[in-house]
């Protein structure tokens, strides 16, 4: 049955933040051969799909999503021999490697911006959205940046504003124009040509904007006291229906390789995100599903809700995927608890469709308060909200520098590096990182974990998500506790017995009664049926 998956169907997406990741050269931000060098790990771990964070040149103003070549390796990562070796060391493992797209905007350091704006007559001038001034002189209209403030910059050599929905250093590229097209298509056969098994899209359902540049209304939801970003009902700078087109144009080139995935990063509620799989047109194969990391309340009864409800919007041939953080969320650790940590990660890695787990989720990482003088990401320093907290070092063992340099790393490190890292749990039996290498390890045995339907329990308790995972003659039931008390439940109603494959508690073993089924605080159980 598997055979008739896809890879990125049946893998484990592992997400890595490359200045974050592993440092080899002592300059204090991770790069390529240090996660050549972390690979063993990786394979060790269970994941066999790497999703990179953009490695492109750049300026670093985003820290890679303000691209100026997209066919050249940033030299603080390495070179592009650094990169093909990795390439070559992941397939050599059996592994895929993903690659971040990033074709809403570039570096203003671009030589297509350069040339843009060079003058109104420039060739490349419609490679970017630029604009007269309003009457008044001050921008076209009240678009806000997702960064803070205008997303409109005025050049005065060209007296015209530029478009700019994130930094003021990320022109946004016009994807009205087919020459922009045509380039952006051809920078992503230079690295399938390579050999890379895929790409998530940045920001993808934002590439085309209103073409009358119509103000966006205000939100009548938002209190008084939300950031200006949340003031706006973002109704012409996101989901134009005209960017379908744009991304099943996109698919036909991923077509044109052998096996190759499209990923789309879209915050959208579900009913307008279940577009972007297409229909008659093929869109992306997976449209990231950010519902977890975006959850108000950690309930049991909310995670049920949310999960049923994207299980049963999901076009027929569409296929599930979940994450629980990345590199824009808060860590899912510091959400809920380490107790329910566990839980979420038994949720990620049992429910059906694709995974994607952030580096150090397996560990437990929480948050990391970062000074002031040490907050380096524009959205800290220029808007309402920073990211920084989320992207601190992988924490590796207990030495100064928590494994991941000899130096100083560029951000600071969590105050409990010394206990929570990778040396300090790959041998305790009872540690995060166990559970999540024997959850990883479960569903690549179980044919019912890794590509088995899904189907939801009623159970009469408020605490507990219970659901079935079922393929062919498999059955694994799925039972979590979000509670801080004991629980115990009958469910009898989808067997008799069952074999404990894995407990939270990292304890399991032997045979259940699932009529008189215990689970302790914050415990959540995976039984095979029969």
């Amino acid at each position: 049955m598997t055979e008739l998956y896809r890879w990125w169907q049946t893998g484990v997406v592992y997400q890595i933040y490359p200045r974050s990741f592993q440092d080899s050269n002592a300059d204090g931000i991770g790069d390529l051969p240090g996660i050549i060098t972390r690979l063993d790990y990786l394979q060790w771990l269970g994941v066999n799909v790497i999703w990179l964070s953009p490695i492109f040149q750049s300026p670093m103003a985003d820290f890679g999503y303000d691209v100026s070549d997209y066919t050249a390796i940033e030299p603080i990562f390495g070179t592009m021999d650094d990169f093909d070796r990795l390439l070559t060391e992941m397939h050599r493992r059996g592994m895929r490697l993903m690659l971040d797209f990033v074709p809403n905007h570039t570096s203003d350091a671009h030589r297509w911006f350069v040339e843009s704006r060079a003058s109104r007559d420039n060739p490349k001038r419609d490679w970017y959205i630029w604009r007269d001034p309003a009457p008044d002189g001050g921008p076209p209209n009240n678009w806000l940046s997702y960064f803070g403030g205008s997303a409109w910059q005025y050049d005065a050599p060209t007296r015209q504003y530029y478009l700019h929905l994130f930094d003021v250093k990320q022109p946004d590229l016009n994807w009205r124009n087919l020459d922009v097209r045509a380039a952006m298509y051809d920078v992503l056969r230079f690295w399938f040509d390579k050999g890379v098994d895929g790409f998530r899209v940045d920001v993808i359902w934002l590439l085309i904007k209103d073409a009358e540049f119509r103000d966006n209304p205000p939100n009548p939801d938002a209190p008084p006291d939300a950031p200006p970003r949340e003031q706006q009902l973002r109704v012409y700078t996101e989901d134009q229906p005209e960017v379908h087109d744009v991304i099943a144009e996109m698919r036909q080139v991923f077509d044109a390789y052998d096996d190759r995935v499209m990923i789309g990063e879209i915050y959208l509620p579900y009913a307008r995100l279940m577009t972007y799989y297409g229909s008659s047109a093929k869109e992306v194969h997976l449209p990231f599903n950010f519902a977890l990391p975006l959850l108000q309340s950690w309930t049991a009864e909310r995670v049920r809700a949310v999960v049923d409800s994207y299980e049963s919007q999901l076009p027929a041939d569409g296929w599930p995927n979940w994450v629980l953080g990345n590199h824009d969320q808060s860590r899912y650790a510091t959400r809920v608890g380490q107790a329910q940590a566990r839980i979420a990660q038994m949720l990620l890695l049992t429910l059906r469709g694709t995974p994607t787990c952030y580096y150090g989720d397996e560990l437990g990482m929480e948050d990391v308060a970062i000074p002031l003088e040490r907050v380096v990401d524009p959205s800290g320093l220029h808007g309402d909200y920073g990211r920084d907290p989320e992207r601190t070092p992988m924490q590796w063992d207990a030495s100064p520098y928590a494994g991941f340099s000899t130096v100083e790393p560029w951000l600071p490190l969590a105050d409990d590096y010394q206990t929570r890292n990778v040396v300090a749990q790959r041998d305790d039996s009872t540690s995060m990182l166990t559970l999540v290498r024997r959850l990883i390890a479960l569903r690549h045995d179980y044919l019912a974990l890794r590509v088995g339907n899904y189907r939801s329990l009623h159970t009469d308790n408020a605490a507990i998500f219970a659901y079935l995972r079922v393929a062919d003659e498999q059955q694994v039931l799925v039972v979590l506790n979000f509670a801080s008390a004991a629980q115990h439940l009958d469910l009898s109603s989808v067997g008799t017995t069952g074999t404990l494959l894995c407990t939270t508690h990292l304890d399991d073993s032997g045979s259940v009664t699932l009529s008189k089924l215990a689970l302790r605080p914050d415990e959540g159980v995976v039984i095979v049926l029969g």
